[in-house]
């Protein structure tokens, strides 16, 4: 087996850090077998390299490599480009044509971008993968395959499958070996080294001397976090090269390409979080306002007619318990904690309502019927344009909470139960 030096220098890979080896190894190792390799890593880190160090190392090496990029593809066509189609199979299908799979027979794939496939691509990929059979679009004949695919991706794959934008079956597909390349900033020893590299290349290339940094340009470029990693040192140490007429390079003249002229090594976090019960829009929280100040009259209305009948507020409170403690519950618990007399032998009504007197309660039953007789028909009026409101509101926070009706109710504020009373109750 090639020493990882000997693979450095055959496909121009500069550097010395001890991750940027370690992978390479991996590479090398796996290079024999028909695994399947999902290289990760930021962009611009020279992910490219590894799957043509695993193809030339493998049995496959005298078969076709190619190389797919699978966000640059129209996401109309990707199909039609990895699996071929038939003549007729679409609007401008004027011949059948073969794809990447088809073609590379055989061989091996690299799909590069990977995280960027279409979910109905992805499914089509892992029936490759499963058992090397295909569909051409437009056609119902199955054909076999046999490629290696390696695949690399920027993407933090976890967070794309938690969104339900990457297919958690594919990726574990894909990841039967994960090789992890640094990014520049973690390989401080080689910026300098590649910069070098870079400088006379160019110089080569333009027919010019060869730029130079001086100590503390040096310094500046190692301290510089390199966001677009490689592929950005290679094009700052370009634009040097050609721009600049004086080939010692300062520190100052360094500093006016860097972009935001800023050398800071400290990342920035920042959080993109949103809470789950967050609402689209202030209507909906003034409608959800109005919905519990209904509920919550709608239950006063009805403790005041139990006690209006019964006239007696400890029934009404035994047999009201859990209706009392809905309404009154946190502020019943807040004011026993602070009235609370352990001296004191005689409970405190959850209510705190007076005692009506003999000479009251004889005037309140005659004159029950007469004062009181309108109680009944507020509790049963529905506004309407509430009503359609209601039913908005639950509907919306189902479908964001993907019909979960525990989580629906937790974001509505009420329980579970009443949700799913709503529910029936409007038949939705």
């Amino acid at each position: 087996m090639e020493s990882i030096q000997s693979i450095k220098q055959r496909f121009e890979i500069i550097g010395q850090d001890p991750k940027l080896n370690r992978a390479i190894e991996k590479a090398m190792q796996v290079a024999a077998t028909d695994i399947s390799v999902l290289v990760t890593g930021e962009s611009g880190v020279g992910k490219e390299s590894i799957p043509k160090i695993i193809h030339s190392l493998s049995h496959r090496k005298h078969a076709k490599y190619i190389a797919v990029n699978c966000g640059a593809i129209p996401e109309g066509t990707i199909d039609s480009e990895l699996f071929g189609h038939e003549k007729g199979a679409f609007t401008g299908a004027t011949q059948t044509r073969s794809g990447y799979f088809e073609v590379a027979d055989g061989g091996t794939i690299f799909l590069d971008e990977v995280g960027e496939l279409p979910l109905t691509t992805q499914v089509r990929l892992l029936r490759v993968l499963e058992n090397g059979e295909f569909l051409k679009v437009g056609s119902s004949q199955v054909q076999k395959t046999d490629v290696r695919i390696v695949a690399a991706t920027n993407v933090n794959m976890f967070e794309a499958i938690k969104k339900e934008r990457f297919r958690e079956d594919l990726y574990y597909r894909l990841s039967t070996v994960e090789i992890n390349i640094p990014p520049l900033r973690e390989r401080q020893d080689d910026i300098h080294l590649l910069f070098r590299k870079f400088a006379s290349d160019f110089s080569q290339k333009y027919k010019m001397p060869t730029i130079r940094l001086d100590d503390h340009a040096v310094s500046l470029l190692i301290k510089y976090r390199w966001p677009g990693n490689i592929r950005q040192l290679r094009n700052i140490a370009e634009q040097i090269s050609v721009l600049e007429e004086n080939r010692a390079i300062s520190a100052s003249t360094l500093h006016g390409y860097l972009p935001n002229n800023t050398s800071s090594n400290l990342p920035a976090v920042v959080s993109n979080s949103k809470s789950d019960s967050d609402f689209s829009n202030e209507r909906e929280i003034l409608y959800k306002v109005l919905f519990d100040m209904k509920g919550d009259l709608n239950d006063l209305k009805k403790l005041t007619m139990e006690l209006l009948k019964n006239n007696d507020s400890e029934k009404v409170q035994k047999d009201n318990e859990n209706l009392i403690r809905k309404i009154y519950g946190n502020e019943d618990e807040e004011d026993a904690d602070i009235d609370h007399d352990p001296q004191e032998e005689k409970p405190r009504s959850l209510l705190h309502l007076p005692e009506p007197k003999k000479e009251e309660t004889s005037i309140i039953q005659d004159s029950y019927e007469d004062k009181y007789h309108f109680a009944e028909e507020i509790q049963e009026e529905e506004t309407l344009s509430l009503q359609e409101k209601e039913v908005e509101l639950i509907k919306k926070s189902l479908e964001r909470n993907r019909g979960k009706r525990k989580a629906a109710a937790t974001e509505l504020g009420i329980s579970e139960r009443t949700l799913y009373r709503k529910i029936k109750q409007y038949d939705l």
